[in-house]
């Protein structure tokens, strides 16, 4: 008969192998864990919220009004792109090193720097208004202001999905994933209606008030709850480090495979195929977005389109896709929660072919037919933000890791798709002058291919089976004590 005095005593573990590796992995059950949801995640979610706003705005403010600016400034449109195209450069190399400065500094602190960022942004830029200052001089002001954007706009925006694992439970994770990953198109779209609404140097100034109210949201977020919702919060996150190298199929670093016998640092050989796949379809879909925010105008204005039919256009595609992103994300939670991958392979094709349809679609007279498009493209894309980004986090079970590759990935496409399409527009002397037919095939054609790979996804969720037998998740205000194994 077992010693009940020595069992007790004992470690405790669930034990599990995959069928498609010799790792076992374990999850520590020498206590049961207590779990619980704290009404407080609420207001952090809506800091996070307006902050991902404040920082979003910056991208594609020059956007609608790239030919304002270049008149006002005395720039060239492909000056006033890299008002778009710097953000996205420096949010790359930012990206990749935030996990490992939230791990150093903390999540709040990490915030605290995002929005002072925000501040220091909004005043230099506004600093280029100033008269008397020369065409060049002015640029620098605005380049280096939106330098601070660059950086405040991944802390924020990375962090997403590591607030949700952090405070919510498997009732409202995706949800609070797909609050705060919409929040950031949400202060793209404010910024493309915003925007056109005054002279350049007034719309700059508007800017720098928007991004300067929302910074003192950081006050609202805290580091994490007292007990954490669930087993996958109650763990320290391995390095990107070690993600990366598991990714290519190398071992994780020794403190981080050591690190609490937690099954995080693994991955098997399919899981790192479909990360692959996703941060391949994400990169590209986001990348194909934000270039449309950032050229919205040059596409459409040659073919008769105001600059205020421009920034309608690009509301229409993100405020669509924000409605049904608010319909579907709760759905994921509570009643197709283990099908996050046939979701993606039933939406993204319908995204790509709205894509694709852009190259017959812009041109003069065909406002409606437009807008059909702009909705189709939006309902069908930005619902697959928060399912991406839940299912980058199921495959590697590294929430700001998986993350910071995914950002990392849409915004060095982002830079491709601006810097190519830019290269592609047609000369003065087209007809219609300027034009950008040829950046609409590339743009269609190129997503269009890529989509193709995510009918190979199988996308497991391993980390959802964690929290599941790990233990359950308790109401607010009620302890519940996960099962002994």
């Amino acid at each position: 008969m077992e010693d009940k005095s020595g069992a007790k005593a004992g470690l405790e573990q669930l034990v599990v192998q995959s069928s498609s590796s010799s790792d076992e992995y374990f999850i520590n059950r020498s206590d049961p864990a207590t779990y619980r949801l704290y009404r407080r995640r609420f207001v952090g979610l809506l800091g996070m919220i307006l902050l991902n706003v404040g920082a979003a705005a910056g991208w594609p403010w020059f956007g609608p009004i790239s030919n304002e600016m270049a008149q006002d400034f005395g720039l060239t449109l492909n000056q006033v792109n890299w008002l778009g195209n710097i953000v996205a450069l420096i949010y790359l190399p930012v990206a990749l090193v935030l996990p490992e400065f939230i791990q150093r500094i903390g999540f709040r602190n990490s915030c605290y720097f995002g929005a002072l960022c925000l501040i220091l942004s909004s005043w230099i830029r506004y600093a280029a208004t100033a008269d008397g200052l020369s065409a060049n001089s002015a640029y620098a002001l605005l380049m280096f202001g939106q330098l601070f954007t660059s950086i405040a706009q991944p802390i924020f925006q990375v962090l997403g999905p590591k607030y949700s694992e952090t405070w919510f439970d498997l009732g409202g994770r995706t949800t609070a994933t797909m609050i705060v990953a919409v929040s950031n198109p949400i202060g793209g779209a404010i910024g493309q209606l915003l925007s056109p609404i005054a002279d350049s140097k007034t719309s700059i100034l508007i800017l720098g008030i928007l991004q300067s109210a929302t910074a003192p949201m950081v006050f609202l977020i805290q580091e994490k709850p007292p007990k954490p919702p669930t087993y996958s919060a109650s763990h320290e996150t391995p390095s990107i480090v070690s993600l990366l190298r598991v990714w290519v199929g190398l071992s994780p670093l020794k403190r981080d495979r050591n690190r609490a016998q937690r099954p995080d640092p693994y991955m098997t050989w399919r899981e790192r195929i479909d990360f692959g796949i996703v941060v391949l379809v994400f990169g590209v879909l986001v990348a194909a977005t934000n270039a449309w925010a950032i050229l919205t105008s040059q596409y459409l204005e040659p073919q008769g389109y105001s600059s205020d039919t421009a920034g309608l256009m690009g509301a229409c595609l993100l405020l669509t896709g924000l409605v049904a992103a608010i319909i579907t994300a709760p759905l994921f939670d509570r009643v197709f929660t283990h099908h996050l991958s046939i979701t993606t392979k039933v939406l993204v094709p319908c995204t790509a072919a709205g894509w694709l349809a852009l190259i017959w679609a812009i041109k003069p007279g065909n406002t409606g037919g437009l807008y059909a498009i702009m909705t189709i493209i939006g309902v069908t894309s930005l619902p697959m933000l928060p399912i991406a980004l839940e299912l980058g986090c199921e495959l590697t079970r590294n929430a700001e890791g998986s993350s910071a590759i995914m950002w990392f990935t849409a915004n060095l496409f982002g830079v491709i798709f601006i810097l190519s399409e830019g290269a592609l527009r047609a000369g003065p002397d087209a007809s219609p002058p300027l034009n950008m037919k040829q950046a609409t095939i590339f743009n269609g054609v190129f997503i269009f291919v890529t989509s193709a790979f995510v009918m190979a996804l199988k996308g497991d969720q391993r980390r959802r089976h964690a929290d599941e037998v790990g233990g359950l998740d308790g109401e607010d205000g009620r302890e519940v004590r996960a099962p002994s194994v």
